[in-house]
């Protein structure tokens, strides 16, 4: 498979011409929240959030773990619509099937959760189908398979071998795995979940880095509760708040006090 092939082929950006499309938003921003909020049926998730992404590299968004900060970056990846506020993307405004359409999400296990007992080689070979078209045959994922997915997520680190059980594997293999599948059609915008998740920071360091691989050709977003590393190859960073129900911020304040 190839940039030819329609399964890993990079998702090109049709661009709107209608006037209609346009939002004022620079050409060097890719997404731009305004106010942004969710709210379900059984109460406040997060917001008002602003938060703007340039377009290219990595942008590391500053916060608490949790269900709100996980909201936030599903909605910055249209996987959840925003109950009030505005957010401008890809010359649309609160349009989330457009955003879906133009971005990936990996590593948030509302959306990509992986079933432990099984191999790495059932985990390409479903994603590589999903991607296919529907009239297209896709036999069993193959170690070419797997170097042409992984590599541009690995790197220089080693690929697990296709055979092993996703539970065996090492956090960081395991996230950067996830972050291939995910990956597998290159769209212009990747959302990965909070890099705080692993627990060794040499991991969350290395992870870094082949995001912002990434980043030379995509527009990478994810989050930290602490912000990034020293000599980190970053963008932006941005504290987002709001990312939690008031009396969770009340406790947090006075607990500091």
């Amino acid at each position: 498979m190839t940039d030819d092939d329609p399964v890993t082929a990079p998702i090109a950006l049709n661009r709107s011409t209608d006037a209609t499309d346009a939002v004022g938003v620079d050409d060097e921003v890719l997404l731009r929240a305004d106010g942004i909020g969710v709210r379900a049926s059984w109460g406040h998730i997060y917001g008002p959030t602003d938060v703007t992404v340039r377009r290219g590299g990595v942008t590391v968004l500053v916060g608490s773990g949790g269900r709100g900060r996980t909201a936030l970056l599903l909605t910055l990846a249209g996987r959840m619509r925003p109950s009030s506020g505005q957010l401008h993307a890809f010359g649309k405004v609160n349009n989330a099937q457009h955003l879906f359409s133009r971005s990936a999400v990996a590593w948030i296990d509302e959306v990509d959760g992986i079933q432990q007992t099984i191999r790495v080689r059932d985990v390409i070979t479903e994603q590589i189908r999903w991607a296919a078209k529907w009239y297209k045959w896709v036999g069993r994922a193959t170690p070419d398979d797997m170097e042409r997915i992984c590599r541009p997520v690995f790197g220089p680190y080693s690929l697990p071998d296709i055979d092993d059980y996703v539970e065996e594997l090492p956090e960081l293999t395991a996230a950067m795995l996830r972050i291939a599948v995910a990956n597998i059609r290159k769209p212009p915008l990747l959302v990965v979940g909070g890099i705080d998740r692993l627990t060794r920071i040499d991991s969350a360091q290395k992870l870094l880095d082949r995001l912002a691989a990434l980043g030379e050709q995509q527009t990478v977003i994810t989050a930290d509760v602490n912000g990034t590393f020293p000599d980190a190859h970053v963008r932006d960073v941005i504290e987002v708040h709001n990312l939690t129900d008031n009396e969770f911020v009340q406790l947090e304040t006075e607990d500091r006090v």
